[in-house]
């Protein structure tokens, strides 16, 4: 019979997990996140890459124009991202000299790579609105307990969010910098994490606004600046993140997921950069005690690359939209019978009840609902311990014969 994935179980398992305090926990935040923060109007603090790649097209001089038309019909696809739309300029900049491709010669096109980067920097480069919202509900969950293990966040964003979210909220953090002028950063201190546990970690895997490079080659972070030094296109990320703080920065990636039982929460992140996803997953096969939980905003079939790793691992679940993924198991969504009589209120927190005919959708791929979902788990006390509340959440029941499923 065909199996189902009840989304009750799994959010009551994670209800519980979370709330223990006790397993090590730690975030992965992608590049969608922000998008989960809505301003006047319903529009996103920071768009996602398609709008992204809509408005620094629109912000770039006409001068460029026929060097872009040529290289988005060179890439072969209708409409291709920033980051794919940087990597070949970066490409053909480096390699063509005084030569013309579409109209602009190697250094034109190291010059349109300058303002595409520029360009995104003021995109992103956006302060967190005041009042609650997804960035600041996370932060009160991570301030909300008495931890015996720190919490960490990495994020491939190079907005300030995070930071400003704990400074309000008067958080300490640790982010690999230490100094106030000119910071410089500390690699010994990233590798050792010796830090109290009530300082939350900040990993900022591509870089950040704010960073610089100085003469001699060491990447700085000054208050104010607008300088991004950050990795942005795709053929790059490898060659890159070699260097430092990018590599201190995955190595503590690598070192997390290498502890015992640990949990990454995954939000915003389509594991599209194979950097990443190869990392977390020679983690994973080298740690089974390790776990990741992903919440894709899309279907799972517009998650390829997310669907893919949790197939090939047991210890990666993927909740999409419309289906999971859970100990490689691919099946659509069913609630059965709720975990607890007062269970209504919860659930319309993470489910999308169906219209007539219309199957229902799972809600918490948006970073702007998992966010307070979490927060408002920080006062439930669940029977469970963590331990098994993790097994709970990956156990066959959530793959039982669809005749034994309530809808």
């Amino acid at each position: 019979m065909p199996s189902v994935h009840n989304p009750d179980q799994h959010m009551w398992a994670l209800r519980q997990l979370i709330s223990q305090n006790r397993k090590k926990i730690g975030f992965l935040i992608g590049a969608g996140a922000p998008a989960g923060v809505r301003l006047l109007g319903n529009s996103p603090l920071i768009p996602a890459i398609e709008e992204l790649t809509v408005k620094v097209l629109a912000n770039l001089d006409q001068a460029y124009a026929p060097g872009i038309a040529g290289l988005i019909a060179d890439i072969g696809k209708e409409k291709p991202n920033i980051e794919e739309l940087l990597s070949r300029v970066r490409s053909v900049s480096g390699v063509i000299g005084t030569h013309q491709l579409h109209g602009l010669n190697g250094e034109q096109y190291s010059e349109l790579g300058k303002s595409i980067c520029k360009n995104i920097g003021t995109l992103v480069g956006k302060d967190l609105p005041q009042g609650q919202n997804a960035y600041t509900s996370l932060v009160s969950w991570v301030s909300g307990a008495d931890r015996k293990c720190p919490v960490e966040i990495f994020t491939t964003n190079y907005d300030l969010l995070f930071e400003q979210a704990f400074e309000r909220a008067k958080i300490p953090y640790f982010d690999g910098f230490v100094g106030a002028s000119t910071s410089f950063f500390d690699g010994s201190t990233v590798a050792s994490n010796d830090l109290p546990a009530r300082w939350s970690r900040l990993w900022k895997l591509h870089g950040s606004l704010g960073w610089e490079v100085t003469p001699s080659g060491d990447v700085t972070r000054r208050p104010g600046s607008d300088a991004p030094y950050c990795v942005f296109p795709e053929h790059l990320k490898y060659e890159q993140t070699a260097k430092a703080p990018y590599s201190a920065l995955f190595d503590r990636l690598r070192a997390f997921l290498s502890e015992p039982d640990v949990l990454l929460i995954v939000s915003g992140f389509s594991f599209a950069d194979a950097h990443i996803t190869a990392r977390i997953s020679e983690s994973l096969v080298a740690n089974p005690a390790a776990s990741v939980f992903a919440f894709q905003f899309k279907n799972l079939d517009e998650e390829p690359f997310a669907a893919t790793l949790a197939s090939q691992r047991a210890n990666v679940s993927v909740y999409a939209r419309d289906k999971a993924v859970v100990n490689t198991i691919t099946a659509p969504w069913r609630t059965g019978e709720p975990p607890t009589k007062n269970w209504g209120p919860i659930q319309e927190t993470y489910w999308k009840r169906p219209e007539p005919d219309a199957p229902g959708e799972f809600l918490l791929g948006d970073f702007g609902r998992l966010a307070p979902f979490l927060a408002a788990a920080r006062t439930e006390q669940g029977s469970l311990t963590s331990e098994h509340a993790l097994s709970a959440a990956a156990q066959t029941p959530t793959a039982m014969p669809e005749a034994q499923q309530i809808t």
